[in-house]
């Protein structure tokens, strides 16, 4: 059995869980996630704790994938998740103006990103952008889609970059 499906996952108080044969539903205090469950996984419910099995070898596969899963909507659903960015480069700013994120990165024209729904996008400052949710791989997405219009390049750093991601830089040309 995977190491990691063997490992139960544990429910704090004020979260609640829906068990069914097509998936698990996560309901807390920032809101509710769900995910359905592959053929041959199963969940089961015992007190305050969630435990993944599995049919066949087949199902033995998805089924650390799932238990990961369940343990992130239930993070999400009591703490929730962040990501931060980073703009670095000269006249570069962000801003948020009602639900779109303007952003200026040296290009001839302005970007502008439609904020999904589930996402808060914070601009504390003219260089920082701070993407929540409860949904981790929502956040994970919104962050690398920010990130694509302008990615840091090698030779200045210039760009969007992850907080606290270090960015190798290669030497220009020599004379």
């Amino acid at each position: 059995m995977s190491r990691v499906a063997k490992a139960p996952v544990d429910l704090p108080s004020g979260v609640t869980a829906a068990v069914t044969a097509e998936g698990v539903t996560i309901k807390g205090a920032k809101g509710s996630l769900s995910i359905p469950l592959r053929k041959g996984v199963t969940v089961k419910q015992e007190d305050k704790q969630l435990t993944v099995a599995f049919a066949d070898e087949v199902a033995r596969i998805h089924a650390g994938s799932t238990r990961a899963h369940i343990a992130n909507m239930v993070q999400g659903v009591t703490k929730g998740y962040e990501s931060k960015l980073e703009l670095v480069g000269v006249g570069f700013r962000a801003a948020v103006q009602g639900k779109v994120l303007n952003l200026t990165l040296g290009f001839s024209h302005p970007v502008t990103y439609p904020i999904p729904d589930g996402i808060t996008i914070e601009a504390p400052t003219q260089t920082e952008i701070l993407i929540k949710g409860i949904d981790r791989q929502r956040v994970g997405q919104v962050a690398a889609e920010i990130r694509d219009f302008r990615p840091p390049e090698p030779y200045k750093g210039k760009g969007v970059r992850y907080s606290g991601e270090q960015i190798t830089l290669k030497e220009g040309k020599k004379k």
